[in-house]
């Protein structure tokens, strides 16, 4: 749970998310956003 986003930050960003079903059905947004938050502060290529 290091690099996991907070539930306060998860609550400021979820708003600037889009919100409208176009093609493909999204996946969880949280979990790729944590996703990318964890290769950007471990340094993992």
């Amino acid at each position: 749970m290091r690099y996991e986003l907070s539930d306060y930050e998860w609550t400021a960003i979820k708003p600037m998310l889009p919100d409208k079903p176009r093609g493909v059905r999204r996946v969880n947004d949280r979990r790729v956003l944590n996703g990318i938050f964890w290769v950007l502060r471990s340094g993992a290529s």
